[in-house]
């Protein structure tokens, strides 16, 4: 296919979903989502070989999540998106909001920390080096919402309004590293708020729906500006190829109604997972509090009734 103007492909037909979702595989992603499934596979298979177990819904999560990443990077919906910005924004919310939290209800890092192996005394081996870098000042630094929200928020209109977007757009290695960028400032805003796995910040759950909340108002007016603005905003998209039969306005506000309605998806799921495992806790805490009573024979409940007799003696 030839590229030219911001690397964009020019002899595309017409957008249709089945064109969209043929195969067309990004090297740079197609070797991540093999190597990420192949590590996980491997962790999973090292834990049941020992005889320890791991839940399959979580596999089930790291697995779609990797292929929702797949679904937009190494089909032709990620050549149409050099030309289309519908498309690009599909790519865009599905990469930074949707593939971070199904990878995140995986447990990536929880797996990692159960399958590698201890290194002897006096060595360091991958496992220590993880641990070394969840603890580390620049964990904390990213992983913190005074950092993880702006970043989110500045992803969006840093980008998109500066030329920083039709600069990275024009090479391939710049469009590359733009998606990664996308996938990774899901990631840390989620990795806090889901907290699946270990990690520097772990607010209560009430903090964390704030914090979910804190970012997505600012996805949502995003969105209303493009499907708003009365002229092309983005000079990568301001002149689609004649071949495909669009017109940039209209293209760009489509592109804003994708970007406002995924505001809203992502919210729904993290919600639901938050409310799952807010239950859950308190399941846990109250069998150990039951377990706790059987133990030491409910000795709180002894020492109230004691009280209550010394109040009793004293009348």
């Amino acid at each position: 296919m030839d590229h030219s103007g911001h690397g964009m492909t020019m002899d595309l037909p017409p957008f249709t979903l089945g064109r969209g979702l043929e195969f067309s595989p990004d090297p740079f992603f197609l070797v991540g989502c093999l190597a990420a499934l192949g590590l996980y596979g491997w962790g999973v298979a090292r834990l049941r070989g020992r005889g320890d177990a791991w839940p399959v819904s979580r596999t089930v999560f790291f697995i779609v999540g990797v292929l929702t990443i797949a679904l937009v990077m190494c089909t032709k919906l990620n050549d149409y998106g050099m030309v289309m910005f519908s498309v690009h924004m599909v790519q865009h919310m599905v990469i930074s909001m949707l593939s971070p939290i199904l990878l995140l209800l995986g447990a990536p890092v929880t797996l990692a920390l159960r399958a590698l192996p201890v290194a002897g005394r006096g060595s360091t081996g991958p496992r220590e080096l993880l641990l070394k870098l969840l603890h580390s000042r620049y964990m904390k630094v990213i992983t913190h919402p005074g950092f993880t929200i702006p970043m989110f928020i500045s992803s969006l209109y840093g980008l998109y309004f500066t030329p920083l977007f039709d600069f990275l757009m024009g090479s391939k290695p710049g469009h590359i590293g733009m998606m990664v960028h996308f996938l990774m400032v899901g990631v840390v805003f989620f990795w806090p708020i889901m907290g699946v796995d270990p990690g520097p910040h772990r607010p209560g759950y009430v903090m964390r729906m704030l914090e979910l909340f804190a970012g997505m108002p600012f996805h949502a007016f995003f969105g209303i500006a493009l499907m708003m603005a009365s002229e092309p905003m983005v000079k990568a998209y301001q002149n689609p190829p004649a071949s495909l039969g669009i017109d940039a306005l209209t293209d760009q506000n489509a592109a804003g109604g994708i970007a406002w309605a995924f505001s809203e998806i992502p919210s729904v799921l993290v919600l639901i997972a938050l409310v799952y495992q807010w239950y859950h806790s308190e399941q846990r805490q109250a069998v150990r509090k039951d377990r706790a009573a059987d133990r030491d024979g409910d000795k709180e409940l002894e020492a109230y009734n004691a009280y209550l007799a010394s109040l009793q003696a004293r009348r």
